[in-house]
């Protein structure tokens, strides 16, 4: 699982028209990495994903986050006439060993937008995968993550959103 911060936690990520850009690039650059996300969702200052990594054993993540902000930084200081800006903060990743823990991740990816108070229902949230993860994943699958609790996993998220 990774969570990114923005810089200094600023709001870049501030219209729909940044959010559609940013999620569309993570999406992307995840398969041109060779790696597939599980769940993700992009927030106004920050975003979270699952995501299983290719047959390098996760050393391809650093050269696809170093792709993915550059290429997310250089489009949104360009839209502000901001060039060079720093809009990334660096990354926290935690590699995901049992299935418990995947499960519980999952829910608290998919719900992230209601953790934050943005939606009361994530499927609502355009920029994150509960809608899709609901639309594509079998009905048990769907009511086994459900019922995983996620409040004593241990996830980098004190990005106020208000």
């Amino acid at each position: 699982m990774v969570t990114a911060s923005t810089f200094r936690r600023q709001r870049f990520l501030h219209s729909h028209d940044r959010l559609n850009l940013v999620t569309s690039m993570l999406i992307h650059s995840a398969s041109r990495f060779g790696w597939t996300l599980r769940a993700w969702a992009v927030l106004s200052n920050h975003y979270h994903f699952i995501a299983q990594s290719p047959q390098d054993s996760g050393v391809s993540l650093k050269p696809w986050l170093s792709a993915f902000h550059r290429a997310t930084a250089t489009i949104l200081n360009r839209l502000d006439a901001s060039h060079g800006r720093r809009i990334w903060n660096n990354y926290h990743d935690t590699l995901i060993t049992r299935q418990p823990a995947f499960m519980a991740r999952l829910r608290y990816v998919n719900n992230n937008p209601v953790h934050h108070q943005l939606v009361k229902d994530a499927r609502d949230y355009p920029w994150c995968s509960a809608s899709w993860f609901a639309a594509n994943s079998p009905k048990s699958f769907l009511s086994s993550v459900a019922r995983f609790k996620t409040d004593t996993i241990n996830v980098p998220d004190d990005f106020d959103q208000a």
